[in-house]
C-alpha cells in the first residue's frame, strides 16, 4: 500500500527498530542511502547496508539475514515485481519499497499489511482499480435446500434445475469475461517500463519534513535527480519541474547561510543553480570544467552527434565551429581551469550564439553546482558520471567494494575518491564516443525491422568497460542519438534500438539492452522489458532477468538468434 505520512507511517515505525537497507546500485539509490544514513545517524537508528545489483543477490541477501530483522528497506529495487512472491517472507516482515521503478506491481499496492510503498502520489501511476484485478472466490455451490424435498413434484424440481444450471452458466461467462477485461487491463498497465521521482528526493522529502535538512542532503538531492537526466529515465519536462522544486530549496538555504562567517568557511558547501547565471557558465558539457574544452566537446553524446565526429566532415566542422567563437586552439586544448580569464568570462554566450548558427539550441542546460571550500567546485553531471564510472569499474574487483567506493565519494570528506572517479569517468567517455565511431563506420548498427540491432564482439577495444547495465544503456542511448543524427533513411529515425556486449567468456553469455525511440516528444517510455520476456519464454531461451530494469537481459550467446527472431515477430 502507499504510505500517505511518510514521517509517522515510516520513519518513526523504524525509528525504535534495527532495520536492514537493501541499496540498488545506481547513483540516485547512492544519494537516497546518504540521506537516510544523514537521518538515521541524528536520530542513532542501528541499520545494517547491503548492496544488491540484481534479484539473485536480493533473493541471497533476504535470505541469509532475514532471522534477524523484521523491517527492511528497499532503495530502487523491488516495486516493480511481486515481492512477497519473489523473497517468500514471514508474516511479520514488513517491506519500505522506495523505488523509482514504474510501473508499481499491482499486488505491491494492495498489500495492506507487509508492503508499504514510498512513492510519491502526485505520479502518474495510473494503478488499476482493486476491482479490475482481483475478485473474491465465491462457492458457486448454491443448490436449493429444498432439493431432497419428498412432497416437491417432479416438475418444480426440473424447473429449479433448469434455473440453477442457467444461472451457473451466467455465473461462468462473466466470470470468463472479467478474466479477460483483466488481462487487457493489466497487459496495458504492465506494458512499459518507465521511471517516478527520483529516489533521492523523496528522501529529501522526509528529511526537509523534519526540519533535517542539511546542504549536503540537498545536494545528494540534485545528484540523484541529474542522475536520471543523465540516463533519459525521465522527460524534460518532469526534470524542469523537478529543477524548479529544488530550486526554491536551494534559495532557501542560500538565504539561511547568509551569514558572512559561513561564506567564508573552508568547510562550508555552496550550492548554486546554474542556467540563469551571467558570470559561471552553465554548458551541455561533460566534465568541462575538469577536462579540456576541445576534450569535453568531442566526447559529449550532444555535440560529437550534432559535429557527427566520427567522420572528416565532422572533425572539419568542429574546427570551424571553434573558428566561430574565436577560441584559439591552444586555449582550448589545455585544462579549462587554465584558459586565460578573460575568455572564460564571456564562455557561455560566445559558445552558445555559435552552436545557435549550427544547429544546437540547447547547449546551456539547467543545473546546479556546488562549492567546496575555495577550490574544488563540481556540477552535478560531473557528480553523477565520476560515481556511475566508479561504480561500475573493473578495476575494483568485486561488486561491493565498488559500490562501497562510489558511496564514499558522496562524502565531502573523500573528494581524492571524486577526483579518482572523474578520471575514470572520462575513461569511459572517450571509450564511449570511440566505440559508437567504431559502430556507425562499420555500419553494425542494421535494421531488423520493427528495431535497430547493434552488437559488440568479443576484442573490441574497451569492451570490458560495457558489460555492466548502467554503462551499456548509456552507451546505447548515445549510439542511437549518433545513428538518428547520421541516417538518412527517416524510418530507421523512429526506430528503438535492441544491443548487445559480451558479458563472460568463460559463460558464453552476453548483456542485451533495450533502447525506446529517440524523438522529441519521447515519453521515455519503454516496452523491451515485457517484450524480453515473452521472446525468451516463447524460444525457450536461457535468459536470466536479474536486473531491476526490466530492459536488460542476459542471455546464452547461442541462443541470440532464435531470441532476435521471436522478438522481430513479436514486434512486428
Amino acid at each position: 500500500m502507499f504510505v500517505s505520512d511518510f514521517r509517522k507511517e515510516f520513519y518513526e515505525v523504524v525509528q525504535s527498530q534495527r532495520v536492514l537497507l537493501f541499496v540498488a546500485s545506481d547513483v540516485d539509490a547512492l544519494c537516497a542511502c546518504k540521506i537516510l544514513q544523514a537521518l538515521f545517524q541524528c536520530d542513532h537508528v542501528q541499520y545494517t547496508l547491503v548492496p544488491v545489483s540484481g534479484w539473485q543477490e536480493l533473493e541471497t541477501a533476504f535470505l541469509e539475514h532475514k532471522e534477524q530483522f523484521r523491517y527492511f528497506i528497499l532503495i530502487n529495487c523491488g516495486a516493480n515485481v511481486d515481492l512477497l512472491d519473489i523473497l517468500q517472507p514471514d508474516e511479520e516482515a514488513v517491506f519500505f519499497v522506495c523505488d523509482t521503478h514504474r510501473p508499481v506491481n499491482v499486488v505491491n499496492v494492495y498489500s495492506d499489511t507487509q508492503i508499504r510503498l514510498l512513492i510519491k502520489q502526485d505520479d502518474d501511476l495510473e494503478v488499476p482499480a482493486y476491482e479490475d484485478i482481483f475478485r473474491d472466490e465465491e462457492e458457486d455451490e448454491e443448490h436449493s435446500g429444498n432439493e431432497g424435498d419428498e412432497g416437491s413434484e417432479p416438475s418444480e424440481k426440473r424447473t429449479r434445475l433448469e434455473e440453477e444450471i442457467a444461472a451457473q452458466t451466467l455465473k461462468r461467462r462473466q466470470r470468463r469475461e472479467w478474466e479477460a477485461r483483466r488481462r487487457d487491463v493489466l497487459f496495458d498497465y504492465e506494458q512499459y517500463e518507465y521511471h517516478g521521482t527520483s529516489a533521492a528526493m523523496v528522501m529529501f522529502d522526509l528529511a526537509w519534513l523534519m526540519s533535517k535538512d542539511l546542504s549536503d542532503m540537498l545536494w545528494w538531492a540534485i545528484v540523484g535527480l541529474t542522475d536520471q537526466w543523465v540516463q533519459d529515465k525521465i522527460t524534460q519536462v518532469k526534470y524542469v519541474t523537478d529543477v524548479g522544486v529544488l530550486q526554491r530549496h536551494v534559495s532557501r538555504h542560500s538565504h539561511r547561510h547568509e551569514d558572512e562567517a559561513h561564506a567564508l568557511s573552508v568547510d562550508c558547501a555552496r550550492i548554486s543553480f546554474e542556467y540563469d547565471s551571467l558570470t559561471r557558465p552553465s554548458l551541455r558539457l561533460a566534465l568541462y570544467q575538469h577536462w579540456s574544452l576541445h576534450d569535453s566537446l568531442c566526447n559529449t553524446c550532444y555535440t560529437a552527434a550534432r559535429f557527427k565526429l566520427w567522420s572528416l566532415h565532422g572533425q572539419k566542422r568542429l574546427q570551424e565551429f571553434l573558428a566561430d567563437v574565436g577560441l584559439p586552439l591552444k586555449q582550448v586544448k589545455q585544462k579549462f581551469q587554465s584558459m586565460d580569464v578573460s575568455l572564460k568570462e564571456n564562455l557561455r554566450e560566445m559558445i552558445e550564439e555559435s552552436a545557435n548558427k549550427f544547429g544546437m539550441k540547447d547547449m546551456r542546460v539547467q543545473t546546479f553546482s556546488v562549492h567546496f571550500g575555495f577550490k574544488h567546485k563540481f556540477l552535478a553531471s560531473d557528480v553523477v558520471f565520476a560515481t556511475m564510472s566508479l561504480m561500475e569499474s573493473p578495476e575494483h574487483g568485486s561488486g561491493t567494494d565498488s559500490f562501497t567506493q562510489a558511496l564514499d565519494s558522496l562524502s565531502r570528506g573523500n573528494l581524492d575518491k571524486l577526483y579518482h572517479g572523474l578520471e575514470l569517468a572520462k575513461r569511459q567517455l572517450r571509450a564511449t564516443q570511440q566505440t559508437i565511431a567504431s559502430c556507425l563506420c562499420t555500419n553494425l548498427v542494421v535494421s531488423q525491422g520493427p528495431f535497430l540491432y547493434c552488437a559488440l564482439m568479443e576484442g573490441t577495444p574497451d569492451v570490458a568497460l560495457f558489460s555492466k547495465p548502467a554503462s551499456l544503456s548509456l552507451l546505447s542511448r548515445h549510439l542511437l542519438k549518433s545513428f538518428v543524427c547520421s541516417t538518412k533513411n527517416r524510418r530507421c529515425k523512429l526506430l528503438p534500438l535492441v544491443m548487445a556486449a559480451p558479458l563472460s567468456a568463460e559463460q558464453g553469455t552476453v548483456t542485451m539492452v533495450g533502447i525506446p525511440p529517440e524523438t522529441d516528444s519521447s515519453d521515455r517510455k519503454n516496452f523491451f522489458g515485457r517484450a524480453f520476456e515473452k521472446a525468451a519464454e516463447g524460444t525457450n531461451s536461457r535468459a536470466l532477468h536479474n536486473h531491476f530494469d526490466l530492459s536488460v537481459i542476459e542471455l546464452k550467446a547461442e541462443d541470440r538468434s532464435k531470441f532476435l527472431d521471436a522478438l522481430v515477430t513479436l514486434l512486428s
